[in-house]
């Protein structure tokens, strides 16, 4: 059991934390930040060349040398839906890690642009009557030790205690 379910994500990768006490507090720093798995967005590490059949985007040109004319073939339009579709992963997993470990307290730390697509689809976590608190920030390549003690200046966790303290 945890209070606190901690989630970094990016627009390709997504790591899930719960704050776990220390077995002996008077020999080890804590508590700690428990890995507790990650999700990957795959649409995002495929390279664009590899995930759409026709490279071509922008300008074309007419046969025989006429006129150049512009076209959009809507790939900032299936990018977007990928990303929605990985926010909503996201938040079900986070929902599900939060529930198993009877978290009170939701952390959500992601860039801007990945938390926009996250709030769209708070309702996951809202229906467990957890309190969700938002960071705007890109830690998904921070280490855990980090991210907490990052949390913990911003008093968003509890910090780490020193042993015997």
């Amino acid at each position: 059991m945890s209070d606190y379910c901690v989630i970094v994500a990016g627009g390709a990768h997504a790591r899930f934390f719960t704050l776990e006490p220390v077995e002996f507090p008077e020999l080890e720093s804590g508590p700690r930040l428990i890995d507790r798995g990650e999700l990957f967005n795959p649409e995002k590490e495929i390279a664009g060349r590899d995930l759409y059949t026709d490279s071509k985007m922008g300008r074309g040109r007419a046969p025989l040398g006429g006129p150049g004319h512009g076209y959009d073939d809507h790939r900032s339009k299936h990018d977007e839906e990928f990303d929605r579709r990985f926010a909503h992963k996201v938040l079900e997993r986070a929902s599900s890690i939060a529930q198993a470990n009877q978290a009170r307290y939701v952390v959500l730390v992601a860039p801007a642009r990945m938390l926009g697509l996250l709030r769209q689809e708070f309702d996951i976590i809202r229906k467990g009557g957890m309190k969700v608190h938002i960071l705007a920030k890109d830690m998904t390549k921070f280490p855990s030790k980090k991210i907490h003690d990052h949390l913990a200046k911003i008093q968003v966790l509890p910090p780490r205690k020193r042993p015997g303290t």
